[in-house]
């Protein structure tokens, strides 16, 4: 059963690619959405919430695209999936009690727990699995980390 919806997914894919293709320039969004196979605009909501949630960084200029705003081993995969479910749009409309009083406090309690196991796994780990399965394939590339 999966946990997370495909946006948190996404979000998480989206982060592990700049972190592995972000040197020597950052990557555009263009290229990162050919890559997962994608409409460029539809990643446009998603990474801009990564970048408030100061996990990518933008660049401007014709060279420009995304960047990690952070070490790799400082950015878990919980901060990845909070930042997607602050971008979704949610509807929590409706009035049963049942729900309200009883169902979500319990669903919320669980999601803390599944958090903070999302917390002990971070970008590097991530992306050296990536690089292990040679999941675009063999790449030659130093990752470093400079501000």
């Amino acid at each position: 059963m999966m946990l997370l919806p495909n946006r948190a997914l996404l979000a998480i894919a989206a982060v592990v690619d700049v972190a592995i293709h972000a040197r020597p320039q950052p990557v555009a969004a263009k290229a990162l959405a050919a890559r997962h196979q994608l409409p460029p605009r539809h990643l446009e909501t998603l990474l801009q919430a990564l970048v408030r949630a100061n996990i990518l960084k933008g660049v401007r200029g014709p060279r420009g695209g995304y960047e990690l705003a952070r070490e790799r081993r400082r950015i878990s995969a919980g901060d990845i999936v909070r930042a997607a479910f602050e971008a979704g749009d949610e509807n929590n409309e409706g009035g049963s009690r049942l729900i309200e009083a009883v169902i979500t406090p319990l669903v919320c309690e669980a999601g803390a727990g599944f958090l903070a196991a999302l917390d002990r796994i971070d970008v590097d780990e991530l992306c050296a699995r990536a690089q292990a399965g040679a999941v675009f394939g063999k790449l030659d590339i130093k990752s470093d980390f400079t501000i």
